[in-house]
This record gives structure tokens, sequence and C-alpha cells, in this order.
């Protein structure tokens, strides 16, 4: 597909539908380093109208990525429903961002938006997304749902969860322990209590694996763990009888991308199958865990797509959420600004990533989450954490990760503090995930309504709980 579209008396060329998708994109330093991003802003505004024209069939016939060479594209070709897909079939992308926005404005949005999801391809999601400001993105994923459960049930109207990442530089089962209890008194955790091991020791692993297990039946805590280690790390864990709640792996939109993480999807497969054997679930068996971020595919030299041309990271993302849905997670996150500045470089760009992201994976039919972060180096603060956080609040995101004090000292980046979730939560009005904040309440640790107490949590029953962890 080659198109061309005039801008105040200047003609732009297009030289394909990948290149259309790059130039369409909002600027980010990742796309520029890659050297598909549009060289000016009137070129970026040529290309968005020209894509707005685009019709939704032709991503259909017109592979960003080969076929032939990539099992991602052929995952996304293979599972598409023309069923699902008749009711926009017409539409060309511009024409999908105005019906969306008009179906999300309506009751009942959510079964028509979850209806619609498998007859969506990344791409055509994704080009959508370029067209979108700001408050569409969260208009359009607020009216989209998402539930899923394991031992709490995620994505409910009203909830917003949280992962409890308690990560200790030397694995230290004490440190861990502590930053496990630090999150429980400020209601956190009902998404996963979820541990990025320092080293890949299968031992350390199983260690962690066995302390959250033995934390969750000594209080009897409706909640879910995961130790971030490799999928064939797990997959041995579980052979060997260990307590495993979710199976967890780092994905990517292209098949070189997931080479490069040592997977593939038969292996995705045989993990999610593994963790489907334990039946550990009691409110649901969505047994898989998920983490993707823009700028993964570039990082490892896996970007490139039809033509050789380079694809840009914010439609290779969206593909990663078309890798996620074949195997129905109870959890899939961006870690939105963890890559670096080198892929989104500031605040600004942190923020209209996060909210891409978002939008199109709950349009996908994914149950999506966001690490609200950013690395030391980037141009970028908490303000911009507090902005980002607040939105996706607001657009309904089903989960977000929080860690002690904001600061991971295990990895060496910012995201968002146990006391960050009381604050969205009480100014929202958002809650727990109904099982978890039952225990909750059980313990003292929240009222009735489901508002946790928090540093309002009597001194006296602060040491009780404290004294009972050990």
């Amino acid at each position: 597909m080659i198109t061309t579209q005039t801008v105040n008396g200047h003609s732009y060329r297009f030289d394909s539908l990948v290149d259309l998708l790059a130039k369409a994109t909002p600027l980010r330093s990742g796309d520029e380093l890659a050297g598909c991003a549009a060289t000016s802003e009137e070129e970026r505004a040529a290309a968005q109208w020209a894509l707005a024209e685009v019709e939704l069939s032709t991503f259909l016939s017109e592979e960003v990525v080969p076929y032939e060479t990539d099992e991602v594209t052929r995952l996304i070709m293979d599972t598409h429903s023309a069923e699902a897909f008749a009711p926009v079939s017409h539409l060309t992308v511009g024409g999908l961002r105005d019906w969306l926005l008009e179906v999300a404005a309506r009751s009942g949005a959510g079964d028509v938006l979850t209806a619609l999801a498998p007859g969506l391809t990344p791409e055509m999601v994704a080009a959508t997304s370029k067209l979108m400001r700001n408050q569409d993105l969260i208009a359009v994923g607020r009216a989209c749902r998402v539930t899923t459960g394991f031992r709490t049930t995620v994505g409910l109207p009203g909830r917003m969860a949280t992962r409890l990442q308690p990560n200790h530089p030397t694995d230290d089962l004490r440190g861990v322990a502590a930053a496990i209890l630090d999150g429980l008194l400020l209601g956190c955790g009902d998404a996963v209590v979820g541990i990025n091991p320092a080293g890949d020791s299968p031992q350390v692993t199983a260690d962690l694996v066995a302390l959250v297990d033995d934390v969750r039946q000594t209080y009897d805590i409706p909640l879910q763990s995961s130790v971030l280690a490799h999928i064939t790390t797990t997959i041995g864990l579980i052979e060997a009888g260990l307590p495993v709640d979710l199976v967890f792996q780092s994905i990517g939109g292209s098949q070189a991308t997931n080479t490069s993480f040592g997977v593939d999807l038969a292996l995705l497969r045989e993990g999610r199958e593994a963790g489907l054997s334990l039946h550990r679930g009691t409110v649901g068996d969505n047994v898989t865990y998920f983490e993707t971020g823009q700028g993964s595919s570039l990082s490892a030299n896996a970007h490139l797509g039809t033509g050789g041309r380079p694809v840009d990271q914010q439609t290779l993302e969206a593909r990663a959420y078309g890798v996620a849905r074949e195997f129905e997670p109870l959890l899939l996150n961006t870690v939105v600004g963890f890559i670096g500045p080198e892929y989104l470089y500031d605040g600004k760009q942190i923020i209209r990533a996060g909210l891409e992201d978002h939008f199109c994976g709950k349009l996908l039919g994914v149950p999506m989450g966001v690490d609200v972060c950013y690395t030391n180096h980037a141009e970028a603060d908490f303000d911009d954490m507090d902005t980002l956080l607040t939105l996706l609040a607001a657009a309904g995101v089903n989960f977000v990760i929080t860690v002690p004090g904001a600061d991971d000292v295990m990895l060496g980046y910012q995201s968002l503090s146990y006391h960050d979730a009381l604050y969205i939560r009480n100014v929202l009005g958002l809650r727990c995930a109904p099982e978890f904040e039952g225990w909750l309440v059980a313990q003292g640790m929240a009222d009735p309504t489901g508002k946790v107490f928090g540093a309002e949590l009597g001194a006296s029953r602060l040491r009780e709980l404290v004294g009972a962890v050990g």
C-alpha cells in the first residue's frame, strides 16, 4: 500500500502500511532511534489523516510482520473472528474511532466491546489509538470490561487491584516478608504478590514460592503469588511439586522478540497447561501472568517488519497483547517507563504510552494493568506518575504495581508506593478485589465499606499484626 497526503501544499508519501503506522504515531524517542518516526509534526498530521482513511479490512490482507516468518502474525491471523468483526468490517480506522466513542457513551457498552474484541487485530487497535486524544483513550478504556479470576476476582467495575512487589536485592526471605506485611497493611496484593528474584537460581525461586504460600495459608489470605522467573524454571517447580499459583513470562510482539526472551508459543502453551494441572484456583482458572513494554522489540533488534522496515514500538506492543490473549491470563501489564528514556523519553511520552497500552489491551480483551514507573535517568518525576496513575484509574485500569516507598531497590527504578494505591482508591472511591476486601475487613484493616485504614490503623492492632507475622 502506497499512499500520499497533502498538507499545506506539501505532499507526503508513505510507502507501506508499516511506514504509515510509524509516521502516524505520537512522538516518542524509540521510534526516532529506530529511524521510523515522522520528521515533523506536519508529516505526522499527514500520516494520521491518511491512516484515518485506511479500511479496517486492509489489516487482514497486508501484514505488518510477514505471516510466513512470524508465528505471532500467524496466531493473530488464524484466530481472527470474522463473525465478531462483522459489525465494524465496513469501517475505516477513523470510522472505528468514531464508532468506539459513540458506543462508549452508551449504556451496555461493555458487552458490545467484549463481543467485538475477537474481531479486532492488534494492528487495527494500535492504528485507531494513534488517532485518539488522551481523553478518547480514557473514555473507551473505561467502557471496556475484562474480568478474570484465580483466588480473587480482578477487573470488576468500581474496583482496582494492586500487585504487591516485595523485591529484595539479595532475595532475603525476612526482607521479602517484611515488604509483604507492609503492603498488606495498606491493602495491597489483591492482584498478585509478585516477586522479581534477584538471581536465576531455581532453589531461590522455590524458596520464595514457598514463603508466599506459607504466609497465604497461615493467615488464610485470598491472594495469588508469582515469582517472576523464566517460564522453564516455573515449569520445573511445578513438576517438583512446589505450590505455584501463576505462571509468569515476559512476552513481545514478534517471534524474534519472544526468541530473545527464550520462549515461543508452544512453550507458553506448555506453561499454561502445567499451571492448570495444579487446580489451585478457587474463583477462576486464569493461571498465567505476562509482562510487556514498549521498546522491548527494538532493544532486542527484533522490530523489523514486512520489507525489512522498522515497525513502530506501539504497534509491536499491541501485538504482544494478541499473544497474551491466546493464553487467557489473570493479569497482563505493561512496564510502561521501565525500559528507559531511549524508548520513552520523558513524562509526557510515558503518560501517553500508558494510556495507549491500557486502551489497546482492554479493547483486545485482555486484563490490562500498568506498572506506572520510570527509570532514574528519564526526564520524569513522581508528579508525572501521580498524573498517569490518576488517569489510568479514571480509565478503569484492572491493576497497578506497588513497591515499598515507590523505590524498587532491587530493579533500580521508581514505581508506585503502597500509599499511592491508598490515595487513588480513596480519591476515586475504588475498592479492592471483593475476596481480598472481605479478608481486610475481617482482620480489622478496613471498615465494612472496604475503606482501608492504612495510616489510621491503631498502634495496638499494628503491633498485634506484626507480632503475628513475626
